[in-house]
C-alpha cells in the first residue's frame, strides 16, 4: 500500500488541514472506527443513521494519521472538506490524469465483480494490474483504488448502481478508455423504475469512454447502448452477431469449465476455474478487453485460468460429503435463473436441492421478477427446494401453476429451519444457495451459527 503525505492529498482533495502536523503520512483508508489500521486515514461518512464524525475520536484513538471530515473537530488532526464525495473524486481525478495506461470501467446489473477479476487475469500478461478490492464500488470506495496506484500497467474499476448519476460520477473519476456493461437486468430496480432506467443510468458510463464500448450481443437492450455509445462497440455472446461468439460451454466438474470462443477467424479453447454460462460470458467480454490492450488472446485465455472469484459466487463447498453452491453473495431474476441452469448441468450422484431465498430492492418488478424464477424451476433436476422471504411464495405459485411439483416445495420460516433440513440430506446430494445478502443464507449450512 502506496504512503502518502496528509498535505499532498489535502492539495489534491481540494480541502484543508486542520491540527494536522506538516509531515504527516497514511497508508490505506478506515471506513469502520471498529477495526481502524493504525497509520490509515479515517472517512467521517455521514449515512442515514449514523455520523462517522462522531466516532473520530475513537479511530483517531485507535491510531489513525487523520480525519478526513466535513467540519473541523476540535482538538483532533482533521483534512477538512465541504464534501467527502467531491474531496474523494477530486483526489482520485488528480491521480487518473497522472496515468496514461488503459482504464477498463465495468457496469452492469450482473457480473461486475466477476467480469472484474476476469479483467484483471485477462490484463495480467501486461504487468500488475490495480482493480476494486472487494466490493468496494460506490461513490466512497471506489476513488479509492486511485491511492494505491504505483506501478500498475493497467487499471480495472468496478461501477455500483444505486440511482441516476451515479455511474456518472464514478466514471468522470476513472475516465474509462474502455467500457464494459455486463447486462442491463433487474437489479435495483426500485431506484430507477424501470430496465430502461436500468439502461439509461448504466449507460452514464460510455460519455466518458474513449476508446471502446463492449456490450453483451442478446441483450434486450442492446440497441440503446449502442445508440448511447460514443466509441466503437464490440460485443461476446452465444450468437452468431456477437464479436468473441462462444461456441461451446461444458461444465468439467463444480470448480471447472471448458469454453469455446470464436474471436475473429481464430477458435480459442480454455478452462476457467467456476462454472456457470454467465461466467462464460464474463470471460468473453475480458477476452475482447484484453485484445484491445494489446494482449495476445492465447495469453490472455491462459492467464483467465488462474483467475480467483470472491466468496460465495458460484463457490463450491463440501460439508459431510454434500455439495453446496454458494451464489448468495446477492440475488436478482437473472442471476438466479442462471444458477438454476448450472445446477440442471453440473454432476451429482445424489438429490438436486435449492435454498432459494426472496430478491430485494426489485421495486415494481418484485412480482415478475420472483415468477420469472418459478418458471426457470419449471424442468429443473430439483427434487427438493426451500424457499425463504415473503416474497418468495411468488416463486412457488409460478412454479406449481405452470407444472412443478407441490409435494417437492417448502417454505421455512427462519434460518434454523433451512439448517435443519439440510442436516437430514445424504452423500452425495448437492445443494444450491442462492438470495439476497441481507437474508445472510450462508448462516444456515450445517456446522455455522444461526443468528
Amino acid at each position: 500500500m502506496k504512503t502518502w503525505r496528509v498535505d499532498d492529498f489535502a492539495r489534491r482533495a481540494g480541502a484543508t488541514c486542520a491540527g494536522v502536523p506538516g509531515d504527516a503520512t497514511f497508508t490505506g483508508f478506515s471506513l469502520d472506527s471498529r477495526s481502524v489500521a493504525p497509520g490509515s486515514l479515517f472517512l467521517c461518512i455521514r449515512g442515514e443513521r449514523v455520523d462517522g464524525h462522531d466516532f473520530g475520536p475513537q479511530a483517531i484513538a485507535s491510531g489513525a494519521t487523520a480525519l478526513l471530515t466535513e467540519r473541523e473537530l476540535p482538538g483532533l488532526p482533521c483534512i477538512v472538506a465541504p464534501s467527502l464525495v467531491e474531496a474523494l473524486a477530486n483526489f482520485a481525478k488528480s491521480v487518473r490524469a497522472e496515468f496514461g495506461g488503459p482504464v477498463i470501467g465495468i457496469t452492469g446489473s450482473n457480473g461486475k465483480t466477476s467480469s472484474k477479476e476476469f479483467v484483471a487475469a485477462a490484463l495480467s500478461p501486461l504487468g500488475p494490474v490495480l482493480k476494486n478490492e472487494g466490493n468496494r464500488n460506490t461513490e466512497y470506495t471506489a476513488p479509492l483504488i486511485w491511492a494505491e496506484l504505483e506501478n500498475h500497467q493497467a487499471v480495472v474499476s468496478e461501477m455500483a448502481m444505486r440511482g441516476f448519476g451515479q455511474i456518472d460520477h464514478l466514471a468522470s473519476i476513472a475516465k474509462p478508455t474502455i467500457s464494459i456493461i455486463t447486462m442491463i437486468g433487474t437489479a435495483h430496480a426500485e431506484m430507477v423504475g424501470s430496465r430502461a432506467g436500468i439502461a439509461r443510468a448504466k449507460g452514464e458510463i460510455l460519455p466518458h469512454t474513449s476508446d471502446l464500448a463492449i456490450f453483451w450481443r442478446e441483450d434486450d437492450f442492446y440497441g440503446d447502448l449502442v445508440a448511447m455509445a460514443k466509441t466503437p462497440v464490440r460485443t461476446f455472446g452465444f450468437s452468431a452477431e456477437a464479436d468473441c461468439q462462444i461456441l461451446g460451454y461444458q461444465a468439467l466438474d463444480w470448480q471447472t469449465s471448458r469454453i469455446l470462443v470464436q474471436l475473429g477467424t481464430d477458435r480459442f479453447e480454455f478452462e476457467i476455474p467456476t462454472v456457470g454460462r454467465h461466467q462464460a460470458l464474463n470471460a468473453a467480454a475480458a477476452l475482447l478487453a484484453a485484445q484491445a490492450c494489446g494482449v495476445d488472446p492465447l495469453t490472455a485465455c491462459a492467464a483467465m485460468r488462474h483467475v480467483r472469484l470472491p466468496e460465495m459466487r458460484m463457490e463450491p463447498k463440501q460439508i459431510d460429503g454434500v455439495m453446496f453452491l454458494m451464489d448468495n453473495y446477492n440475488a436478482s431474476p437473472d442471476s438466479t435463473v442462471a444458477a438454476i441452469r448450472t445446477m440442471n448441468e453440473l454432476p451429482a450422484q445424489g438429490r438436486h436441492v435449492a435454498v432459494l431465498g426472496e430478491m430485494r430492492e426489485l421495486g415494481n418488478f418484485a412480482e415478475s421478477g420472483h415468477r420469472l424464477v418459478g418458471k426457470a424451476l419449471v424442468g429443473s433436476r430439483f427434487d427438493q427446494v426451500i424457499l425463504f422471504g415473503d416474497s418468495a411464495n411468488w416463486i412457488e405459485d409460478e412454479a406449481v401453476n405452470l407444472g412443478f411439483p407441490a409435494e417437492l416445495i417448502t417454505r421455512a420460516v427462519d434460518l434454523n429451519e433451512i439448517r435443519e433440513r439440510l442436516l437430514l440430506l445424504s452423500e452425495g446430494d448437492v445443494v444450491l444457495i442462492k438470495g439476497s445478502r441481507a437474508l445472510g443464507l450462508e448462516e444456515a449450512l450445517p456446522g455455522a451459527s444461526t443468528k
